[in-house]
């Protein structure tokens, strides 16, 4: 079993790798993990990814608190229909702009075509139900989507492998645009 402290220095760590390299931008993103106690943490509303902070605990039904991100609900639908315990959302600007272009990502890269040969583009509001049920239906699938217009959601068993999904994405985006951009 993984400590609160180990929890916390994921978060902290990942999160700067993820500012760092330009996957989200000041306070936008989220990063949640699966707890043992039917629940799960998850970075709060407006905290920055590379300093988040206390954590949230959010229940799988019921109430959360109005300091967790707003993207709880997202979260909280993964976890009850995938088998994800980690989930990391960042705003990556090749991948959302591929979002608003297509209808799904194809990567022509070799680590795309290996490790996520179809990227899925999710729809639906930030912050809403819909949002999250077709995240969730798109997890279940594959371990990286995005939500058109809004940002990646990458999943997998730890914060990670969702920061490595989310990674590869971005990665697989800028090689879709500028392979496009060489052909004129």
């Amino acid at each position: 079993m993984v400590s609160g402290e180990e929890v916390s220095a994921d978060f902290k760590r990942f999160g700067n790798r993820l500012v760092v390299e330009h996957l989200v931008g000041a306070n936008f993103g989220n990063m949640s993990v699966k707890t043992e106690d039917d629940g799960f943490l998850i970075t709060r509303t407006g905290s920055y990814l590379d300093d988040p902070g206390e954590l949230v605990y959010a229940p799988m039904s019921g109430e959360v608190s109005k300091t967790a991100s707003s993207e709880w609900r997202v979260h909280r639908a993964v976890y009850q229909n995938t088998r994800h315990r980690a989930i990391v959302h960042a705003h990556p600007p090749y991948a959302i702009a591929a979002s608003l272009m297509l209808d799904e990502v194809v990567p022509l890269d070799s680590e795309g075509k290996m490790f996520c040969p179809i990227i899925p583009i999710a729809h639906g509001e930030p912050g809403t139900q819909e949002l999250a049920e077709d995240i969730a239906e798109c997890l279940a699938l594959s371990p990286l989507c995005i939500a058109r217009g809004h940002g990646t959601f990458a999943a997998g068993k730890t914060i990670e492998e969702g920061y490595l999904f989310t990674s590869l994405g971005e990665h697989a985006c800028r090689v879709l645009s500028l392979t496009r951009s060489f052909q004129g």
